[in-house]
């Protein structure tokens, strides 16, 4: 968590301290030339998005469109399946990758945060071999609330509960009770280009936005391909290697789409996903 390292430098001596701490940065993944074109395209999808919207009745849940954008765009899955990141992801689950899920987030000035959490404990996993990487397509500062990481609480699965509080960007509202220790945060602060990556059962949140611009960064989370799922789950993209098992159904056929010709099949996707029962999904057969 000092010096920045590109993926090809990424050491036995950096994964053995992920494996301690449960988190790794910096690593420099993009180059300036894609970090531009990645950053222009999700800020023409967050303008997309913003006019998609959907109305919410009192006392429902918003429509969440900001995931698993993969599924549908170019540019997300080739962000996803970017070689840089890979190869540091394989170093620490393998060679046998699965996107399990991706988020983009569009952090505006303004008092949105995200509640402190582990990611596994939503989906109920066989193994904690998962490890989010989240990509900074524009610096992440203190400032611009970024990813704050507690380290060493990857080891211990702590009680959750959901809260939906109205600036929370989580939209599970999935929130720990307790057993932590705030004091003990790390701030993961990236210039754009630059990826963290943390464990499954890592502790992490994010203060709101107190700077003058957005903080965009896309959060991929990657699974190794032989763990199974409790929950019910969406497609998945075959990122590296070979599905040993039929654990996922996977994605066949890469998105060609670019924002403005994908997006009426996103909205479709994000409705049925808000709508689904996951649970009823034969998705780790």
């Amino acid at each position: 968590m000092s010096s920045v390292k590109s993926s090809r430098s990424v050491t036995d001596s950096d994964v053995k301290r992920y494996e301690e701490d449960g988190v790794l940065f910096p690593v420099q993944v993009l180059d300036s030339a894609e970090v531009a074109r990645y950053r222009a395209a999700a800020e023409e999808l967050d303008r997309a998005l913003l006019e998609a919207a959907q109305p919410v009745a009192p006392g429902e849940r918003p429509v969440m469109m900001d995931g698993e954008c993969h599924l549908n765009f170019e540019w997300a899955h080739s962000l996803c399946t970017h070689p840089e990141i890979l190869d540091v992801v394989e170093r620490i689950i393998g060679p046998d990758i699965l996107v399990h899920s991706s988020s983009l987030f569009f952090k505006r000035p303004g008092k949105s945060f995200v509640s402190w959490h582990q990611d596994s404990n939503y989906w109920e996993l066989s193994q904690p071999r998962l490890v989010s990487a989240w990509i900074a397509l524009s610096d992440s500062t203190v400032e611009n609330g970024c990813l704050r990481v507690q380290p060493g609480t990857h080891l211990t699965m702590l009680e959750h509960w959901e809260d939906h509080h109205e600036d929370n960007m989580l939209g599970t509202g999935n929130t720990v009770k307790g057993g932590h220790d705030e004091s003990k945060a790390v701030d993961v602060v990236l210039r754009a280009g630059e990826m963290s990556l943390h464990h499954a059962l890592m502790l992490h949140g994010s203060n709101p936005n107190r700077s003058t611009g957005p903080r965009i960064g896309y959060a991929i989370r990657y699974l190794a391909a032989d763990v199974t799922q409790g929950r019910g789950h969406h497609e998945v993209v075959l990122a590296r290697g070979r599905q040993r098992h039929s654990r996922f159904k996977i994605q066949q056929e890469a998105p060609t789409q670019s924002v403005a010709d994908g997006m009426a099949r996103h909205v479709e996707f994000s409705l049925w996903l808000h709508h689904a029962d996951l649970d009823q999904l034969d998705s780790h057969r």
